[in-house]
């Protein structure tokens, strides 16, 4: 017997790509489980199956940097609940990033994508069921989205909860009305312009060289380092949270058009967001 449980929840994180660098990312994911039914009628308690999966899923990938160890892209050091490392990808570029162990996921695999994460999670998750389940299968899968949308990393230091991980992030759709229409071509603007980006606040910059920008906090979870090359960062002068992305959007959208109403829908990865109208 079969039980599924589809979309039970959503993560939210970033991964390293050996060509695109640093990823933000959203997925629903998705589980069926095999067993033969107990003395209930029941393979197992949904409440069990619900509860177990989300507490994992939040706990161990969401607001992450999933990182696949097994990639010869990577160098990296653990030491003192710290990790170090550095990423080499696209043409010659690289990044690298010091933060506390627990703001990353150490995925056993070459490349991160949904196969690849599902299998590593299998793993790590085949004890946390009743042993009446004998087969347990996750799957990740992207939102559906129709239209522009963008990849997008970024850290909130001020935050008390995961947000505050310098390199956690989403995938979100984008929508922005003009004088109450929607506008593609502005939507997908944004959409490339952000794609693959590093949304970094101003105040967190601690150097820059002719190539990189090197960004630098203290937070409540430990000492958060990332350095990044320039053409893959976004600057703004405010924390970036989806309140102040919206508003820095709707802000820069007026300033090219400033005779007509501006109103700006800002996901923040599956169905929340913030909305602001200029």
């Amino acid at each position: 017997m079969h039980l599924f449980v589809d979309q039970l929840t959503n993560v939210d994180f970033s991964y390293l790509d050996p060509h695109r660098g640093l990823v933000g990312e959203t997925w629903w994911a998705s589980a069926v489980l095999e067993g033969a039914l107990d003395e209930q009628g029941m393979v197992c308690d949904f409440g069990i199956v619900k509860k177990t999966l989300r507490n994992w899923l939040d706990l161990e990938l969401d607001h992450r940097l999933l990182i696949p160890v097994r990639s010869p892209a990577l160098q990296h050091c653990l030491h003192d609940d710290k990790i170090t490392l550095t990423w080499h990808f696209g043409h010659g570029q690289h990044l690298t990033m010091t933060a506390p162990q627990q703001a990353v996921a150490l995925v056993d695999a070459e490349v991160i994508n949904d196969l690849t994460v599902a299998e590593w999670s299998i793993t790590q998750l085949s004890s946390s069921f009743p042993g009446s389940i004998e087969q347990l299968s996750l799957t990740f899968e992207n939102e559906n989205i129709h239209g522009a949308n963008y990849h997008y990393s970024h850290g909130l230091k001020k935050h008390d909860g995961n947000c505050q991980r310098i390199a956690h992030g989403h995938r979100s759709r984008i929508e922005i009305f003009i004088d109450g229409e929607r506008n593609p071509s502005l939507e997908q603007h944004w959409a490339n312009t952000w794609e693959d980006i590093y949304l970094g606040t101003v105040e967190d910059l601690s150097n820059q060289t002719e190539e990189h920008l090197h960004f630098h906090y203290h937070a409540q979870q430990g000492e958060f380092t990332l350095s990044l090359p320039k053409d893959c960062c976004y600057l703004m002068d405010t924390d970036t949270t989806v309140e102040l992305i919206a508003a820095h959007l709707a802000q820069e959208i007026k300033r090219d058009h400033p005779s007509v109403e501006v109103c700006v829908r800002a996901f923040e990865g599956v169905n929340k967001g913030a909305m602001v109208a200029l």
